[in-house]
């Protein structure tokens, strides 16, 4: 047998190993992941004119949201409920939450985020309504 050959055989078994190693403890993603994020997404101002007796305060939004690798490689895509949580199963690692702005409004910025083992971080994105 050639070396390429060995040397791929080899590659191939330890890239069978890893996975099945990986498929005997919980899975990162999905609804029984271990760690990720939980998101809430609000959306403010709602109205023109705010004081202290009506604060006018924000509104969960139902939005379009993109986790990205720290390389900017696309990791999820998903949509807030109605009550504007989402919860995303993570890697631990750097990620950047990247809210889908209108055009113009409602507009968002994107945030880095740090996911720890065994922990779901939270994070909160103010979507601007651009009432004014």
């Amino acid at each position: 047998m050639s070396r390429s050959r060995v040397r791929g055989s080899l590659l191939g078994c330890a890239l069978a190993a890893t996975l099945a190693m990986g498929c005997e403890g919980s899975s990162p993603f999905g609804p029984n992941a271990d760690q990720g994020i939980e998101l809430q997404a609000l959306l403010g101002p709602t109205c023109p004119v705010e004081s202290e007796e009506d604060p006018c305060e924000d509104v969960p939004y139902q939005a379009w949201i993109q986790v990205r690798d720290q390389r900017g490689l696309l990791v999820s895509r998903r949509q807030t409920d109605s009550e504007g949580r989402l919860r995303v199963g993570l890697f631990p690692g750097l990620y950047i939450v990247h809210p889908e702005s209108g055009d113009p409004f409602p507009t968002a910025s994107e945030q880095e985020v740090t996911v720890v083992r065994d922990h779901f971080t939270p994070v909160t994105v103010h979507f601007d309504s651009g009432i004014r």
